[in-house]
């Protein structure tokens, strides 16, 4: 629910592709039409584990990324899974924890998030569940609670809860055309270049610009 509200939102999502929540949240990253990127803990010639092959798969041809600290061939050993997370935090604004043991290398990821300067949030969970010690224990540290991808929002990207009725105007006559354009439903980049009659440069500039003023957001596909 969180990785596909947040993905809705053009939040991407960054995990480990293992089974169980990492898997589920690129799933769901997907299925929102959204961004996601899957750090390894081996090298990038394979997807392990093998029965996510098929996600790994899918994040490639949707345009997300597969990414590794390991030459090719290197499979995965116990340790680089630890060595991973702090890849995994590292690219992140912000660290969910789902589910963790008193005792889990989930609390590791957190630690490296502390480190790096990230946010931490935690689903709390019930206090008799073994899964959800590592939960409360960080819980009771200071970590954020989180119910719902608004409470993520509120804290990493709070312009993204903000209700646009319509698009902002640009900076320039080229800004402003760009956007009419887009308001009709034109998103192919060779295309609106060509109705805009302007050279590759002139348009790559003022997308540039339009996008660190935040009135756009490129996507996979020359979107």
């Amino acid at each position: 629910m969180l990785a596909y509200d947040l993905a809705k939102k053009g939040v991407p999502i960054i995990s480990g592709l293992a089974l169980g929540i990492d898997g589920i949240a690129h799933q769901a990253a997907l299925e929102a039409g959204g961004n996601t990127i899957a750090v390894l803990a081996n090298s990038v010639d394979q997807i392990y584990p093998r029965t996510n092959q098929g996600i790994g798969e899918n994040i490639l041809a949707s345009g997300g990324v597969i990414l590794s600290e390991y030459e090719p061939p290197t499979d995965a050993r116990d340790f680089q899974f630890l060595e991973r997370n702090r890849i995994v935090s590292g690219l992140s604004d912000a660290v969910i924890i789902i589910e963790a043991a008193k005792r889990s290398g989930t609390l590791a990821t957190a630690t490296h998030a502390l480190a790096q300067g990230r946010d931490v949030f935690v689903v709390p969970g019930n206090i008799t569940s073994p899964l959800s010690a590592g939960c409360n224990a960080l819980l009771k540290q200071g970590a954020m609670p989180v119910t719902c991808a608004q409470d993520i929002l509120e804290v990493i990207a709070p312009q993204l809860l903000e209700t646009q009725t319509s698009l902002a105007l640009g900076g320039s006559p080229l800004e402003s055309a760009i956007i009419t354009h887009l308001q009709t439903g034109i998103r192919d980049g060779d295309e609106l270049c060509q109705l805009l009659d302007v050279t590759p440069a002139e348009f790559n500039q003022a997308l540039t610009m339009m996008e660190i003023d935040g009135i756009l957001r490129p996507l996979s596909g020359n979107q």
